[in-house]
């Protein structure tokens, strides 16, 4: 029985490349997994992650009309979902469930806040700084 698209079958690594990993599919057909559909992370290296030989469940993307296979180990297995867990201003506030706007508006806050902290301490400071840059320049 040929494979289809959208199907998940299960293959054996045949070659590893630096784009991606060559999988030998059920009848003797051949398929590629791209790095960037090898794992939910980033992949740098696909030695990393796959190894000659190594059996993998694979989901079928697509085949082109030359027979071409392309292949996905990250859509075959679901996605674990961990809680977003964001630490900001070593404060250690831990931001779970938020919107990316909410998160977004918390770190424009944050960061203002922490602007005008720099900007208070420097005019504490007096003009030393711009003293000094404007006795430079004059030479």
């Amino acid at each position: 029985m040929p494979v289809s698209v959208g199907e998940v079958v299960e293959g054996t690594v045949t070659g590893i490349t630096n784009f991606g990993a060559f999988i030998q599919l059920p009848e003797g057909k051949s398929g590629l997994v791209h790095i960037s559909e090898i794992s939910h992370d980033y992949v740098e290296k696909v030695a990393d992650y796959l190894k000659k030989n190594q059996k993998v469940k694979v989901k079928v993307l697509s085949i082109s009309k030359d027979g071409k296979i392309s292949l996905s180990i990250r859509q075959a297995k679901p996605k674990t979902k961990q809680p977003v867990e964001l630490e900001w201003n070593n404060t250690e506030q831990v931001q779970r469930g938020l919107s990316f706007e909410d998160k977004l508006n918390q770190f424009m806050k944050d960061s203002s806040e922490r602007m005008d902290q720099l900007k208070t301490r420097d005019s504490r400071r007096g003009n030393g700084m711009k003293s000094r840059k404007a006795n430079y320049m004059d030479f």
